[in-house]
């Protein structure tokens, strides 16, 4: 099984940026957690503060893996482009956000992306990322497992 953990701007500030709210860990060190509770997935990851970039690593592997992990950061409240790249593809996106973003600026109410989505976890820190892949490996098989 193959799995894609895609972060989109700011998030290579994860455990500098605001730690009130991301905490402070970085992604990188997350990841590697990621990767030893995930031993039997192929976990990749991709970050990049480009729209453009983030577009095309979504058309390049929204065809050929089991899943991708989506927090594109503000571009969830501003990008139509991630939206439609997510109606194009075929593995299923499950939408992701640290911080509950409900509680936050009224502008952050809003996702371009949530339509597209398979799922969306909001507000776990960075365990939605776990719980988000957990969830792929369960669409992929018979029978879920209770995390």
């Amino acid at each position: 099984m193959e799995i894609h953990i895609v972060n989109g701007p700011n998030l290579n500030l994860l455990g500098k940026r605001e730690p009130h709210i991301y905490g402070s860990q970085t992604f990188e060190d997350y990841f590697q957690v990621l990767v030893k509770a995930f031993p039997k997935v192929q976990l990749h990851y991709f970050q990049s503060n480009s729209e453009g970039a983030l577009l095309d690593y979504l058309h390049k592997v929204g065809f050929s893996c089991e899943g991708i992990v989506l927090n594109a950061g503000a571009y969830t409240h501003s990008s139509v482009a991630l939206g439609d790249a997510m109606a194009g593809i075929t593995s299923p996106v499950i939408e992701v956000h640290i911080s509950n973003v409900h509680k936050r600026e009224a502008f952050r109410h809003h996702s371009y992306l949530s339509a597209q989505a398979a799922g969306i976890i909001v507000g776990l820190g960075l365990n939605g990322y776990k719980l988000a892949i957990q969830h792929l490996m369960d669409m992929n098989t018979e029978e879920p497992k209770v995390v």
